[in-house]
């Protein structure tokens, strides 16, 4: 609506920032219901996260209820990034009329989120690390890598492994935003007209969006929870001294070692968490997003 595309960067990376502070407790259990089992069979190991609410209490007795925020400043990082390059490169797509054809929308949301999850690649990655570490040793399965802080990590994975090391896991994080974004501007609307319709919340109001968000994040959920939990294992897995996956030699092959050794629901571990999280933090985003336009 008339915003220039560089404005639409700050203001969409704002947003993300302000989301996520509320959400991240969400981002935290997820990654570590993802994590719980790694390629070994349903019933054959320990699980001392079991559904989100008990999960939440198991990181609060192990990790404390600081806890819950594992990863923050990560997340920030990721979140200004990949929104603001998103939200760019979307205002960029309207201004050329690219989203006036038919599917023009979906396909432009797609490759802008594409484009946004290629540029905070890093930053998911140390989120990823930061959240998956546990004080109570790892008991809740996946890879430990024992950063002290944000730049710690940034600064070990640079000297292990150099540049390229920073990107690892962007070819799970690519796909994983591309169909998330591309689904979500697919049915959100949709969504929330249909909620409005059935005149459960007045046309307009937070409570409509926020019904609307919650029925959209059903169609997000199952689309990207297999994405998200390969992108979380291979961000997590452990790598050799020349930046070998030990685990997982890429995209297909952590699929396919998922779908053999845990079963096809272990593509959907943690979807609970995903769906709580998607739909307060879209609403709160586009909240955020349209009282900063506003002022």
């Amino acid at each position: 609506g008339g915003v220039p595309p560089v404005t639409d960067l700050v203001l969409g990376a704002t947003a993300g920032c302000l989301a996520c502070v509320l959400t991240n407790p969400l981002e935290v259990v997820k990654t570590r219901l993802q994590l719980q089992g790694e390629l070994q069979p349903p019933g054959t190991y320990p699980r001392p996260y079991r559904g989100v609410l008990r999960a939440v209490g198991a990181v609060c007795r192990a990790d404390g209820l600081r806890g819950l925020q594992k990863g923050l400043a990560a997340g920030l990082l990721y979140q200004g990034l990949m929104n603001g390059v998103r939200f760019y490169c979307y205002s960029c797509a309207e201004d050329a009329g690219w989203t006036g054809y038919p599917g023009g929308t979906v396909a432009a949301g797609a490759v802008a989120g594409a484009v946004g999850a290629f540029v905070g690649s890093p930053a998911y990655l140390v989120k990823t690390h930061l959240q998956a570490q546990t004080l109570a040793g790892g008991g809740g399965g996946g890879a430990q890598a024992n950063h002290e802080c944000i730049s710690g990590a940034f600064e070990s994975i640079y000297k292990q492994h150099g540049v390229a090391g920073l990107w690892r896991g962007v070819t799970g994080a690519v796909p994983r935003v591309a169909v998330g974004s591309a689904a979500q501007l697919a049915t959100f609307a949709s969504a929330k007209d249909w909620v409005c319709e059935r005149q459960w919340f007045g046309e307009g109001s937070w409570a409509a969006v926020l019904a609307g968000g919650m029925v959209s994040a059903v169609a997000v959920a199952v689309t990207m929870t297999p994405f998200d939990v390969v992108s979380t294992r291979l961000y997590n897995q452990p790598v050799d001294a020349d930046g070998t996956g030990k685990l997982y030699r890429g995209f297909l092959d952590c699929i396919l070692q998922i779908s053999s050794k845990e079963g096809l629901l272990g593509l959907y571990k943690g979807i609970g968490a995903v769906y709580l999280r998607l739909g307060p933090h879209t609403v709160l985003s586009l909240f955020f997003w349209d009282e900063l336009r506003k002022m």
